[in-house]
């Protein structure tokens, strides 16, 4: 039944080649035009980001009184006179401009921060309705904002600009957009050259390519149409959907024109071919496609927001590929058949050992001695992921030279010294208001200080660099009133100094209103929050701050910020890996089995997977934490390797087993081992060296970025795990194994019961 669905499927793509093609062209133009894109689709919040139950979104909703929702983006704004203090007539241009701002789309809030104690500078907090992990929203934000700014005409010798971390992001991200688009032009260029190589013609590499090329427009509408209906789409979903269908497109149109090159090589025409082709490896490349989608659709267990969201998004991907690989790769085949290998002979061959043929010839003669070896060398590499430690991203990110936000962030850096662009988050809720005991804000931020775990501590009592005393935040709250409705200039016949005025006006930043929630921002001794020693340090601190708390009698307390977020990632993404890895396996094992028509090949084909996976993730710890130096590596290194080594992986594992299945159908076993790994060894490598070229050049192009050593660590990670699978684990291990096992491989099915008298005879030489 299966076989004859395939050889359908190969008789319609020959039939109705043309058909095909225009359907596929004009179908996925449609789509593109009248769907919307997937990077305007990406709808991840923090909300989703990590559970509520995560200590770091506890301490942000603890905070919202203060800061508002952790779903919405924060940018600051600085102005700096070149004159002197600001001037009246700086502060009402500046009062004005607040009042622009909040006619800005999306924006919800703009809180006075502080003046500097110089009298030169002034920051504002701009508050937005837009999610901080929507990419495109941020971008119109500050770029709203900034136009605001340059059409508000505001005094000659006053200069305003954004900063903080959000507008840091946005101007980052725009430079790095033409480094991303010059990495996939990169990309696909090494493809094609190396396809070059590989087939020696000129239209083989760019038909291989061009069904990946289409499926990655086509998908993106999809998957976008799909998120604008409620779809959940991950912030890294378009990186990892160009990857993964340009790596899982790649494999399968090397599948598939391999096997159509060697029929042609037989005899065959060209339609027949291609055919026959559909019929030999079109349920490989199903059960491959299977494969992927099921291990993806696993990451629908997660917990943590990004691998929850990227499940569904990716594995409808790799399902239109499948489709493409099926119709529309057989259809263009046919079409250019001989031409496609032009201006290489297609000479008549029965032979196709070649290299890996005579290396399997090796290998069944002593297939103990190989797996032997090969299971303590990669056991060995294996043990190092006892070493491994999930890290940060190397530090904050800087704003490119020249933009706005490198003017802002400067300016902050200069006239506000104390405060941080991305500061650490101390919040505690007191029972009773502290504005009748303001002491204990005295208290506690001494014995913040003195816990050792702070650089710099702004908080009521020094809001702008600026110090409040206990009685005279009192005085100030009784005379004055709540801070947060107070104007930009003092109330005529107001006593108050403008100075203290100022100061006062910035603490409603730390104070709510009721009194009862109260807040720090920090910087952190361990250093910048992205790196692995704050992560490291976040245990301490939150101990230390709930010693403060309970030593002031506080009723909660909390850390919040970019450290304990990614602290909080870090041991739910370990959480996660620990509880999809296994599901996955037990899933892939089942595709495998239903594949194969065995019980027992998925059980040593998922061993090699998986140990196959640990020692590429042990030799990426030996290299950059062992010998480079490095505190830890990046927490989604484990999960990329597991969808591009657990789930790929299992690609090259189909196509040798059922090449060896079918050719021990009509030979002993250890010749069809022989000759089927002389036959698709070279299909396995050429796959392997293409996916793991391109994490190659993605790791070169971004080493120089914010991030290069984590970068480097995931592309030499996943390049190393792939090279490594291909070259070692699917053309050496795995047929020793079946070499061992001889007829049980199959078992139960009938292969698996049948006595072949020739199996314990090694080939000839």
């Amino acid at each position: 039944m299966v076989n004859a669905l395939f050889a359908a499927l190969g008789r319609g793509a020959v039939r109705f080649r043309w058909v095909i093609v225009v359907v596929w062209i004009f179908g996925t133009g449609f789509a593109v035009h009248a769907l919307p894109t997937l990077s305007s689709q990406i709808n991840n919040n923090n909300s989703a980001f990590l559970p509520t139950g995560a200590p770091s979104n506890q301490a942000a909703v603890l905070a919202e009184p203060l800061i508002g929702s952790i779903n919405q983006a924060p940018v600051d704004i600085v102005a700096v006179t070149s004159g002197g203090q600001l001037s009246t007539s700086d502060r009402a241009a500046l009062t004005s401009l607040a009042a622009k701002l909040r006619g800005v789309p999306t924006v919800k809030h703009v809180e006075y921060l502080g003046t500097s104690p110089d009298g030169r500078a002034q920051v504002e907090l701009v508050t937005s309705s837009v999610q901080i992990m929507d990419v495109t929203g941020s971008k119109t934000l500050v770029d709203d904002l900034t136009g605001a700014i340059a059409a508000a005409h505001l005094p000659s010798a006053l200069s305003v600009h954004v900063a903080g971390q959000l507008a840091t992001n946005v101007a980052e991200q725009q430079q790095s957009v033409q480094q991303g688009k010059r990495t996939q032009e990169f990309s696909l260029l090494f493809i094609i050259i190396l396809l070059l190589v590989i087939f020696r013609s000129v239209l083989a590499p760019l038909v291989t390519l061009l069904p990946a090329a289409i499926v990655l427009q086509l998908s993106g509408a999809v998957i976008g149409g799909l998120g604008s209906v409620g779809l959940k789409i991950s912030s890294i979903t378009q990186l990892l959907l160009i990857v993964l269908i340009l790596g899982a497109g790649t494999d399968y149109g090397l599948f598939l024109v391999f096997r159509v090159r060697e029929q042609m090589q037989r005899g065959l025409s060209p339609h027949e071919a291609v055919e026959t082709s559909v019929l030999r490896v079109g349920e490989s490349i199903a059960a491959s496609a299977a494969t992927v989608m099921v291990a993806l659709l696993t990451l629908l267990l997660a917990s943590f927001g990004i691998y929850h969201d990227l499940g569904a998004p990716l594995a409808i991907g790799i399902g239109i590929m499948l489709l493409a690989g099926l119709t529309l790769l057989p259809a263009l085949l046919a079409i250019f058949g001989r031409a496609l290998f032009w201006p290489s002979k297609l000479y008549e061959r029965q032979n196709y050992r070649g290299v890996w043929g005579r290396v399997a010839g090796r290998l069944v003669r002593r297939p103990v001695l190989a797996l032997a070896i090969g299971l303590v060398v990669f056991g060995g590499l294996a043990a190092a992921t006892t070493g491994y430690k999930p890290g940060g991203f190397g530090g904050n990110l800087t704003a490119p030279a020249g933009t706005d936000a490198a003017k802002g962030n400067a300016a902050l850096t200069a006239y506000f010294p104390q405060a941080s662009q991305n500061p650490t988050n101390v919040v505690m809720r007191f029972p009773t208001s502290v504005w009748t005991d303001p002491a204990v804000l005295a208290r506690t931020t001494a014995d913040l200080r003195q816990s050792g775990q702070f650089t710099t501590l702004l908080g009521p009592l020094d809001p702008a660099g600026a110090s409040l005393s206990p009685h005279e935040l009192e005085v100030l709250h009784a005379d004055l009133g709540p801070a947060v409705d107070l104007p930009t200039t003092p109330i005529a016949g107001t006593s108050v100094p403008l100075a203290t005025y100022d100061t006062y006006r910035a603490t409603a930043r730390y104070v709510s209103t009721d009194g009862f929630t109260v807040q720090w921002e920090a910087g952190l001794r361990a250093g910048d929050p992205g790196t692995t020693k704050a992560i490291d340090a976040v245990p301490a601190i939150r101990s230390a701050v709930a010693t403060v708390g309970q030593r002031v009698g506080a009723s909660a307390v909390g850390v919040a910020g970019q450290a304990p977020a990614l602290a909080d990632v870090s041991s739910i993404s370990d959480s996660d890996l620990h509880k999809i890895i296994p599901v996955a396996v037990l899933a892939i094992g089942l595709v495998l089995a239903l594949v194969l028509r065995s019980l027992v090949a998925p059980l040593y084909l998922l061993a090699s997977v998986v140990l196959s996976y640990l020692a590429s993730l042990g030799l990426a710890v030996i290299v950059f934490m062992d010998i480079a130096g490095q505190g830890g590596l990046t927490f989604i290194l484990p999960f990329l390797m597991f969808i591009f080594l657990l789930a790929l992986g299992e690609d090259y594992n189909i196509l040798v087993m059922s090449r060896i299945r079918e050719e021990a159908s009509k030979r002993p076993l250890r010749e069809a081992v022989v000759e089927a790994v002389g036959a698709s060894g070279t299909t396995v490598t050429s796959a392997g060296l293409v996916l793991a070229g391109t994490f190659t050049v993605f790791a070169i192009a971004g080493s120089s970025g914010p991030g290069g050593s984590q970068i480097r660590a995931i592309g030499f990670g996943l390049a190393v795990g792939i090279l490594l699978d291909t070259f070692v684990v699917r053309t050496i291990l795995v047929p020793a194994t079946v070499t061992l096992l001889g007829r049980w491989n199959w078992w139960p099915a009938a292969m698996g019961r049948r006595t072949d008298p020739v199996v314990a005879q090694p080939p000839p030489a």
